[in-house]
């Protein structure tokens, strides 16, 4: 399909596309409790549990209502009313799907909290939230209990694999006791589901209210970027035998909003891997579960690339769909994608506020290699500058979307607001929240074909010598080196020049080995391949744009999400330059 066809196509799409949104609507009914109760869906797979060192599981969505059933009494007896919080602090596991349903069943606010938060992380959000229970495992448990009593609200931590300690309920020996069919509460659209702490540039984190209804919101950018996600649009009664998996984390939107739920909702078996991310790992299981549609982060793909350039060779592959999100994709990635993959990665682009807003879609609209794509059926997706108007073509501004689509209609995607920070909701928009734009912070240009290509976050995005610097197009350059594991681009104070262009990098796995080797590595080692480097970028970006100084590190600081921190390396940069001036 030519790129005109295509966008004729894109904008006949978007123009027919209207939302359908109920008053009432329930993500657990929608995502099991409609597949449990139909003769015919009962015994379908909805999750599959693997973990190291044991025999995967699978799980049917009647196992998975009765479970969730069980625990919504549980909680009801231990008070939990609609609209109180309750701690999801689980990894991924059977167990985590059965606490969302419960949890949301019963009208409650779901708070998922990830296992790699330490006390002060885990303090803070259960003091913010007022959260009156914790739902626990044998691993995150403990660390629930060392800040318990800092948290007055908190009346009991639910061990749901076991107890661990004498304070936790023992949810195992308790389940049998609790009836298994429960009376969902009746939700409107609106009514609050999940409340997700984003972490900003500044200060405290904040609480995302996300309702019920931005599901529906997230479900044509996730069909859109899983190409149909099994089901051909030419036969819409065949049955889809796709199968989802991803290592994002399921405390994080992108492990629930882009993976958890909505592949539940469309009634199809996600597989749940206990244990942590590898390249090998990730092959592995693309192979044992006969997965056709996956999310992976940059991150994750590049080291997939990295270690295993022709993996068709190792491995037996099904692959149908790929989406990726947090970083720019870049070519080298999706060139790998589609010659060893197989597939084309559909970048997309969201936020926990407003999830699944843009991307693309090899079925309906060509991708172009390191573009973020275009704004999925049903948003409205713009370049504003700073004023609120919305930029000319090649010209960087704010990636926003209104509250409204082109219809006028409400767009269902959207947050109810910052839990207890209406100064922080009210600064997201631009002018009145119920018609207006909400800015992103993330900065982007749009093509003569309306396709967006991410230029960094608002404070990443820097000037160097006078030039307008975004990072991840010098990234991608970088990681195409085979040196390169990994990079990170961030200014570097400069007196004469304001900045300078400095990566951080990290090494691929042989190259470390040799750099280690070395008895004198900066001479041997460092100083070479920096010189190398710089004349890779220099011979395919602007000359302005090559890394005037490069800096090896072990490992780049990543949030527990998969996205590079350059705020962290940029920091470090500030006060090392503060250093020199004190010192001179």
């Amino acid at each position: 399909m030519k790129v005109s066809q295509a966008s004729d196509a894109y904008e006949t799409l978007h123009a027919s596309f209207g939302w359908r949104v109920p008053a009432h609507f329930n993500m657990a009914q929608a995502c099991c409790r409609r597949w449990a109760a139909a003769k015919a869906t009962a015994s379908q797979i909805a999750v599959i549990d693997d973990g190291p060192g044991r025999k995967p599981r699978a799980h049917s969505y009647a196992e998975l209502a009765e479970d969730a059933n069980r625990l919504s009494h549980a909680l009801r007896l231990l008070g939990v009313r609609r609209g109180d919080r309750v701690a999801i602090v689980l990894p991924q596991r059977f167990e985590t799907a059965v606490a969302y349903m419960a949890v949301l069943q019963m009208g409650a606010v779901a708070m998922p909290l990830s296992q790699l938060f330490g006390p002060e992380a885990l303090e803070y959000r259960l003091q913010d939230s007022a959260a009156v229970v914790a739902l626990v495992d044998e691993v995150t448990g403990p660390a629930v209990q060392v800040v318990r009593s800092r948290c007055p609200a908190l009346r009991h931590v639910v061990g749901l694999t076991g107890a661990f300690d004498t304070d936790v309920i023992d949810w195992p020996h308790a389940q049998d006791g609790m009836r298994k069919r429960f009376d969902p509460v009746s939700t409107s659209a609106d009514d609050p589901a999940v409340l997700i702490y984003t972490s900003g540039t500044t200060g405290n984190p904040k609480g995302a209210l996300i309702p019920h209804r931005a599901l529906i919101g997230n479900l044509t950018g996730f069909v859109c970027s899983q190409n149909w996600f099994g089901f051909d649009p030419a036969e819409p009664s065949r049955p889809s035998d796709a199968v989802f998996w991803s290592p994002a984390d399921w405390a994080w939107t992108g492990g629930l909003m882009d993976a958890l739920l909505p592949t539940l909702y469309f009634g199809r078996p996600i597989v749940a891997w206990n244990g942590r991310f590898a390249p090998e790992v990730a092959f592995e299981l693309l192979q044992r579960h006969r997965v056709t549609h996956t999310f992976l982060f940059p991150t994750a793909l590049k080291a997939m690339m990295k270690a295993c350039p022709e993996p068709r060779a190792r491995y037996r592959l099904h692959l149908r769909a790929i989406m990726s999100a947090g970083e720019a994709v870049g070519d080298a990635v999706f060139d790998y994608g589609r010659e060893q993959l197989g597939v084309n990665v559909n970048e997309m682009f969201g936020q926990t506020e407003i999830n699944y807003v843009v991307g693309n879609c090899t079925r309906l609209w060509p991708a172009k290699p390191g573009s973020m794509g275009k704004g999925y059926p049903g948003h409205r997706v713009a370049v504003i500058d700073d004023a609120g108007q919305e930029c000319p073509v090649g010209v960087p501004g704010e990636v926003a979307v209104h509250r409204r689509d082109v219809h006028g209609d409400l767009d269902p995607i959207f947050f109810l607001g910052y839990w207890n920070n209406e100064a922080a909701t009210l600064a997201k928009f631009t002018g009145d929240p119920l018609d207006s734009w909400c800015r992103t912070g993330d900065m982007a240009v749009r093509d003569e074909d309306g396709y967006l290509w991410y230029q960094g976050r608002a404070d990443d995005v820097f000037k160097a010598a006078g030039y307008r610097i975004g990072p991840s197009e010098i990234e991608n350059c970088l990681v195409k080196h085979p040196a390169v594991a990994n990079a990170a681009v961030v200014p570097k104070p400069d007196e004469q020049r304001g900045a300078l262009v400095k990566a951080y990098v990290v090494l691929a796995p042989d190259h470390a080995q040799r750099r280690a080797l070395c008895v004198d590595p900066i001479q041997e080692f460092d100083a070479p391949l920096v010189v190398e480097l710089q004349a890779h970028v220099k011979g395919r970006l602007a000359p302005y744009e090559y890394p005037k100084e490069i800096e090896f590190i072990d490992v780049l600081p990543m949030t527990t999400t998969g996205k590079v921190q350059r705020r962290v390396l940029r920091l470090q940069e500030e006060e090392r330059f503060r250093e020199r001036q004190l010192g001179a």
